[in-house]
């Protein structure tokens, strides 16, 4: 008895010690990570207006910056964020997909349309923030993939709005042009954004924001137009309409969301107190999830419950066109897209090629005073 006492005391004085030893194997198994530095270590074109510190280091190894989403440091909050967000967006779905409201037929189409372009702008916009710091070249290819994205969700916002959420008086006025439309919209805003991170370099000037916000701004009024006249009509009537509350809810994140994209605020009062948390960027990205979360839950309400008024309105030939048009967008957005990037790699390759050109053709002036021809 007294010998198998001491021998679970000694073999739980061992696992103890090796207990003790775990966070040390932990630290030693993981990679050293570079501290973050200030904005004069990091070139022009990573540094963000009034956030002085907390930048990656560039040219690491690519396991580094996946790694650095559990590092501190002035991208993280944005991945964070709309990370958690397309978690958000996935439970929403389960949820939805436990109810068996779903199906696979020309009604629920536009609905998985939908879903994608939520979760894909998401994860581009993940990992754009949370790779771009590894080169100038990895910079231009994630963001010009997030602006992919953006455009996904734009267009998929349509579709939805389109199909499940518009009153027949509005329906009857923007029926020959709202898709097409919605899809010029998309691409114009991918190829606005595209060429105005190609074009304009820091300090950035107004006309690269406009490039960016007239396109965007154009498909959002396009794009939210049935909803807007879906709640003007909802409060003339009175109606108690569930949905329409998480729609007005939608556009009060998103307008929120697009002010602070707009505005580099609060940072801009407070110089190098944001620089972690806090600063513009990361407002915008929360409001932006907001704005997501309620249009879900809105657009799975009408689905739910006007699926009489997507017959009256719509035939499966409509559905199933518009839907394959979404993909169709998507490749118009990536060779825009891919286009600009090779002319970006084309014009970083000039920029690392012109300080070989200067030493050499200072060393054959040099050569020629030297040795003049006779």
């Amino acid at each position: 008895m007294t010998s198998t006492i001491l021998e679970r005391i000694s073999t739980l004085s061992l696992s103890t010690q090796q207990l003790s030893r775990l966070p040390k194997l932990l630290e030693e198994g993981f990679p050293k990570m570079p501290c973050t530095v200030k904005e004069c270590d990091v070139p022009q074109l990573f540094r963000e207006p009034y956030i002085y510190s907390g930048y990656r280091p560039i040219e690491q190894e690519w396991r580094y910056y996946f790694l650095s989403i559990f590092q501190q440091h002035n991208e993280a909050l944005n991945v964070w964020t709309h990370l958690l967000a397309a978690v958000t967006v996935l439970l929403q779905v389960q949820a939805i997909v436990e109810e068996r409201m779903l199906s696979l037929d020309a009604y629920s189409l536009p609905f998985y349309i939908f879903i994608l372009a939520c979760l894909m702008y998401l994860i581009f916009s993940v990992l754009a923030h949370l790779l771009q710091s590894k080169s100038e070249l990895a910079h231009y290819s994630f963001y010009f993939l997030d602006y992919v994205g953006v455009s996904a969700y734009q267009y998929g916002s349509a579709l939805a709005h389109y199909f499940y959420s518009t009153e027949q008086t509005w329906y009857n006025k923007i029926r020959l042009f709202f898709l097409p439309g919605a899809a010029v919209f998309g691409w114009l805003s991918c190829s606005g954004c595209c060429y105005a991170k190609y074009r304009y370099q820091r300090p950035y000037p107004v006309m690269r924001k406009l490039c960016q916000v007239i396109p965007a701004g154009l498909a959002y009024i396009l794009d939210i137009s049935p909803i807007v006249h879906r709640i003007v009509v909802c409060l003339q009537t009175g109606c108690t309409d569930e949905a329409v509350c998480y729609h007005i809810f939608q556009i009060i994140f998103f307008l929120i969301a697009a002010y602070f994209f707009s505005c580099p605020v609060p940072e801009k009062f407070f110089p190098g107190c944001c620089d972690i948390v806090g600063h513009g960027h990361q407002i915008f990205h929360i409001f932006l999830a907001f704005c997501t979360f309620s249009q879900l839950q809105a657009t799975y309400l009408d689905y739910k419950n006007r699926k009489a008024v997507f017959y009256e309105q719509h035939n499966p030939a409509e559905s199933y066109v518009a839907s394959c048009s979404f993909f169709g967008l998507l490749l118009c957005s990536g060779i825009t897209a891919n286009y600009l990037l090779k002319k970006m790699r084309n014009k970083l390759d000039k920029k690392m090629i012109e300080p070989f050109l200067e030493v050499h053709v200072k060393k054959s002036n040099s050569y020629a005073i030297q040795y003049p021809l006779d």
